[in-house]
């Protein structure tokens, strides 16, 4: 897809040597004449330059048209006595496909593992080694990132722990350094509202949080799909960013005209990645769950259910839980329910989206020039090689060759 790869458009003017004749074959005319007849020969020559004053008048070129081929982007320097193309001679945009993949590297606890050099990684596109050019850590490319807040009915009584996650997380992704960070807010439930475009000022984006409320409905393949194909794939050029959408919901869907596959798919074409929170309380058996983490694993984020935890104590600091209440107790609607015993439910979910932000706010990205120039609509599968025993990494498992024209 949005996309779901990263590409680079430099321009070269385009060159052409004017026809000038060598030197060596005009001498070689001038002594053909002979030196005894210097009138014939200066007539000779006056014609010889009225020739080539003329050949050169209509070999200079009119409008430059692009090659069938686009030109290299390295030329060489001009050759001497070349003549000077006009002023108003338009350059050829010449495409660089350049492949931006950022890599998160954690430990076995989950920390990010932050000291790695360009040398410690190895990329392959399908298959075949490809060499790094571009190695950045932290806050290059900066980050475009979507927060989707399931606001359905059978989120209404988590909504209030989830805006004041949300709030946290927005803060910390677009403070300090951050602040070339951007971040949108979009909601939905039977269907999908963007309540704040872009923007990377987090009072803006924490009143609208503050003011959201439930409805009813839930599709939540569209609401990826919507996200994907009109927030990010609108954004340009994908080296230039980090694209990754924050979604917190159950993983069900009633109403999406969309399936999970085709929201998938539009996230790989945008080139986002998906990270996941999934807010089932702990002793529910919910089948929305292995959507959550196939979003996440498809697209190279990872998945977080905070709530599934076991809490600390039945009622003291922790919440309910329908196992631990069971299905027919009078008090089933307590704790998960109600936010009644939320104080740990609360600190689960700032848990997962800080575990979240740090990530990012770490990750390295690689760029690279494809050995496969070809941009055919393929889909080429990538692999990320730390060469540090121990540690865990995650990137995006690939990107559609797409051409321009196709984007």
């Amino acid at each position: 897809m949005g996309a779901e790869m990263n590409r680079r458009t430099s321009q070269s003017p385009r060159s052409q040597a004017s026809k000038v004749q060598d030197p060596k074959r005009l001498g070689h005319r001038r002594s053909a004449w002979g030196l005894a007849r210097p009138c014939l020969a200066h007539a000779a020559l006056a014609i010889l330059a009225a020739t080539l004053f003329l050949e050169a008048s209509h070999a200079w070129p009119q409008e430059a048209k692009a090659p069938a081929h686009p030109p290299s982007v390295t030329q060489g320097a001009p050759v001497a006595g070349e003549e000077k193309k006009p002023e108003t001679q338009q350059p050829i945009r010449v495409r660089v496909e350049v492949v931006n993949v950022p890599v998160s590297v954690l430990t076995r606890q989950g920390q990010p593992v932050i000291d790695l050099s360009k040398e410690d990684f190895q990329v392959y596109e399908n298959g075949q080694p490809q060499t790094i050019k571009y190695f950045y850590r932290g806050t290059r490319p900066p980050l475009r990132i979507g927060v989707i807040l399931d606001t359905s009915n059978s989120a209404r009584t988590q909504l209030a722990f989830e805006k004041d996650a949300a709030s946290e997380f927005i803060f910390n992704m677009l403070s300090g350094t951050n602040s070339k960070n951007q971040v949108f807010l979009q909601t939905f439930d039977a269907t999908s509202s963007v309540i704040q475009d872009f923007t990377n000022d987090p009072q803006a984006l924490n009143e609208k949080v503050r003011g959201l409320k439930a409805g009813g409905g839930k599709a939540l393949y569209d609401a990826i799909f919507f996200a994907c194909m009109e927030k990010m794939l609108k954004l340009g050029e994908p080296e230039n960013m980090r694209r990754v959408l924050v979604v917190v919901s159950d993983g069900l869907d009633y109403h999406s005209e969309h399936s999970l596959d085709e929201a998938i798919s539009m996230a790989r074409r945008a080139e986002t990645v998906i990270y996941t929170i999934g807010n089932t309380a702990y002793g529910y058996d919910n089948p929305g769950e292995k959507v959550l983490s196939r979003m996440a694993e498809e697209t190279g984020g990872a998945g977080y259910f905070p709530l599934e935890q076991s809490p600390g104590a039945d009622l003291g600091t922790g919440y309910l839980s329908h196992g631990q209440i069971g299905d027919t107790s009078q008090n089933k609607g307590l704790g998960a329910s109600t936010g009644i015993y939320s104080a740990e439910r609360l600190i689960h979910l700032a848990d997962s989206l800080e575990a979240i932000s740090g990530e990012l706010i770490e990750q390295y990205s690689l760029g690279y020039t494809p050995h496969n120039g070809a941009m055919d609509g393929t889909y080429r599968a990538i692999r990320v090689v730390a060469m540090r025993k121990n540690v865990l990494v995650r990137s995006k498992p690939g990107y559609f060759a797409m051409p321009e024209d196709a984007r």
